[in-house]
């Protein structure tokens, strides 16, 4: 199996000195916690508490996958996902990451599974859209909604404005069409799904949205999408392995996570993610969600004020050296940057020679897109380098489901031991719960009558600051 590895020689002080880099000093005084905090996840996992990192090894929730996909496959030319965060990112992130950009462009007769939209917004002409490109092909459209309690204002609007669209179109068949991703023994949406007679998968128990990629949450319309779950998770678990080592400069989840806490420490409140591939963006936005509702606490587990948390950030090379590098080089030195390189894509893709006439143009002549983009980030590092900025890399020998695997797993123990490293409860996300509530009193749901009233004076616009 190819294996994914870390390379952080130039976050060190050895490449760009003491003031922005990690001193060999500092990873020695780190490396005690980070041996505590290894030992102490090894405790929480076999007390049941780190659920997340048994889902590789999780025979009865993949074959209950399996089940469902095998089920719905020749039923479903097309599939639409209803969730949000976490329950929508990761899925977004295997299919880019794992099929073909121009997937859904295809034909049925050449994709290897159906059409895929994930809604992850209540944005009214994005939903509209989709509504009218599957209207017709109702009869073969799959309804997947995945929510824990069902009554998240997102998932459960998307899901009722569905539903009817399906029973309108099918009658009573429209049950056979809706598969439910939902708590396994309560909630709102468990308990339709019970009452009409839905199919359903489970959110695991014990594992927050953002870290349930490597469940049924993100595994099903994987599956039906040709995507090779078995070996998703196979790369997943050889990854946990690998993690299996106390050592801090053998564990690179560890590594991240030291590396990261101690450049914070010196300023570098920003962490960004920049892939060299397309394939790749979108696991960018699976890390912000990681890092930034995991991270971003204001207290810590002693009650103190610590407003903690790097800021993450997701670029795309090449496009990027051309937007956002010109800021990172020469604008304030607070950033961490991450870089996701492909050693081998599955094209190389020649450049044509017809222009080697024109002197300008000649380096191009013969060469490659894989070599240019290679050297596009090779040329970027080297500059950052220069302007003494730190960055990573995160070697992929190629893309596929095991080394996919392995990143997704890498960057959930990664900020795990984050999380420990600044002494805050890494599973939670308290924050969220306003805007959600002041969700429900704008929409008039019942108790939430006080809050509403509460919300009039931000509602109400002062014409004295309209410009």
């Amino acid at each position: 199996m190819d294996r994914i590895s870390l390379y952080w020689r130039n976050a060190t002080a050895e490449a760009i000195g003491d003031k922005h880099g990690v001193t060999e000093r500092e990873l020695q005084e780190i490396a005690p916690k980070i041996k505590q905090l290894y030992q102490e996840q090894l405790n929480d996992r076999k007390a049941g508490k780190l659920r997340y990192r048994d889902l590789p090894n999780d025979s009865d929730m993949v074959d209950a996958v399996h089940r469902e996909v095998e089920h719905f496959r020749d039923k479903c030319d097309v599939l639409v996902v209803l969730g949000i965060g976490g329950r929508a990112l990761g899925n977004i992130a295997l299919q880019s990451a794992l099929n073909p950009y121009t997937y859904n462009l295809q034909s049925d007769r050449t994709r290897p599974g159906p059409q895929l939209f994930v809604l992850d917004n209540v944005d009214p002409d994005q939903i509209k859209a989709v509504v009218d490109n599957i209207s017709p092909k109702l009869k073969k459209t799959v309804i997947n909604v995945i929510s824990k309690s069902g009554e998240t204002a997102e998932t459960a609007s998307q899901f009722i404005l569905f539903r009817d669209l399906l029973e309108k179109k099918l009658g009573k068949k429209y049950k056979e069409h809706i598969l439910a991703t939902t708590d396994p023994s309560g909630g709102t949406l468990r308990e339709i799904a019970t009452k009409e007679g839905y199919r359903t998968l489970d959110v695991p128990e014990g594992v927050g949205g953002r870290f349930t990629v490597l469940s049924a949450v993100g595994l099903f319309s994987a599956g039906m999408c040709g995507i090779d779950t078995d070996a998703l998770l196979e790369g997943a678990a050889a990854m946990d392995k690998r993690l299996k080592e106390p050592d801090l400069l053998k564990n690179p989840a560890a590594l991240i996570a030291a590396i990261s806490y101690i450049l914070d420490r010196k300023g570098k409140h920003i962490s960004v993610m920049m892939p060299y591939s397309t394939s790749l963006y979108y696991l960018g936005d699976w890390f912000r969600q990681l890092w930034a509702e995991s991270l971003g606490k204001q207290v810590d587990l002693k009650g103190k004020d610590v407003s903690a948390g790097q800021t993450p950030i997701k670029a795309l090379g090449t496009t990027d050296q051309h937007s956002q590098v010109q800021l990172y080089r020469e604008g304030p030195n607070d950033k961490l940057i991450t870089f996701l390189e492909v050693e081998r894509f599955s094209q190389k893709l020649a450049i044509p020679e017809s222009m080697k006439d024109v002197q300008t143009l000649r380096y191009l002549a013969g060469s490659n897109f894989q070599t240019l983009i290679n050297s596009e980030k090779l040329g970027t590092e080297y500059a950052l380098l220069e302007s003494k900025r730190p960055t990573m890399t995160v070697l992929f020998p190629t893309i596929s489901p095991q080394t996919v695997g392995q990143f997704l797993y890498l960057y959930e123990v990664a900020v795990s031991f984050m999380g420990g490293l600044y002494n805050i409860n890494t599973y939670d996300q308290p924050a969220v719960q306003l805007g959600k509530d002041a969700t429900y009193a704008l929409m008039g749901k019942d108790g939430y009558a006080d809050l509403a009233k509460k919300i009039e004076p931000v509602a109400k616009r002062d014409k004295k600051y309209l410009v």
